[in-house]
Parts: C-alpha cells; structure tokens; sequence
C-alpha cells in the first residue's frame, strides 16, 4: 500500500512528464509549420520575383556609367518587344560623387536601375507605344544637368 506523500510524488511526476510531452509537442509543430513555411516561401520566390534571365526574346542593351558618362546616349527599340537594359558601373566606391552608383531611369515608362560601383544590374520592360523617352541618371555627377548622363530611348512601331 502506497501512502498518501508517495501518491501524490506519483501524481506530481505524472504532472510533469506531461507538461514536458506538450513543451515538446509545441516546439515540434512549430519546426514543422516553420519548415513548411519556408519550403513554401522557396518554391514561391519564382511566382514573385520573376525570371532570374531576361526573357529570350528581349533584346538586350549593354550601358557603361562612369564619371565621363554614359556609353551610349542613344537606345533604339521595338514597341512591344521586350528590351532589356543592362547597367554597368565602372567606378569604385570611392568615387567622390554618389560613391561609385549609377542610374539609369526613365520616369515615364517606371524603370528604375541602380548599379553598385564596380557592379551590374538588369532589367526587362516592355515599351507599348512609339515615342522619344528621355533616360538619365541622377545618383551621381550632376546627374541630370550633366549632358553626359542623359540620353533618349527611341520606340519604333
């Protein structure tokens, strides 16, 4: 026969055994949920983000940046071709003014690419109408009052 102190030590360790089973319950659905939320996220990021390429019928247009300015200051494209405008900065980041960026924006069509110094960065739009789009870019060197940081992009039917 058990006493009364030896029951209730039983009962307490019972007690704890379970509060330890539920602690351990909580943490394992929460490793799975998150698991299954990131694995989701991962398989998703695609749908977000878009293709990691331009797509293979854009055509793609190289454009250096430095302090003289851009490469080119003029673009030729097709209304409703994809086009992809491919920035490149060749000063490092000590250049004094804008600390090594470059941009290129055109604020009608909401483009906007910001090259790191040293760096590349991509993107694909698609211009629908025909027409005379001024770029430019405004992080560094005077930015648009520099007539070598200008350009136009000519949309052709």
């Amino acid at each position: 026969m058990t006493t009364k102190k030896e029951r209730r030590m039983q009962r307490m360790r019972m007690m704890d055994q379970r509060r330890r089973l539920r602690l351990w319950k909580r943490w394992a659905y929460f490793f799975i949920v998150s698991g299954a939320a990131v694995g989701a996220g991962w398989l998703l990021m695609p749908a977000f983000w878009g293709q990691a390429s331009s797509p293979e019928d854009a055509e793609i247009v190289e454009i250096k940046g430095t302090m003289g300015g851009f490469s080119t200051s003029m673009i030729r494209a097709k209304a409703g071709r994809p086009l992809t405008v491919r920035l490149t900065s060749m000063d490092n980041r000590f250049h004094t003014d804008g600390g090594g960026k470059h941009q290129f924006a055109i604020d009608y069509l909401k483009v906007n690419i910001i090259a790191p110094p040293l760096g590349t960065r991509e993107a694909t739009f698609t211009p629908a109408e025909p027409g005379i789009y001024d770029y430019y870019c405004d992080v560094c060197c005077g930015g648009r009052a520099n007539p070598t940081m200008v350009g136009k992009l000519i949309v052709e039917a």
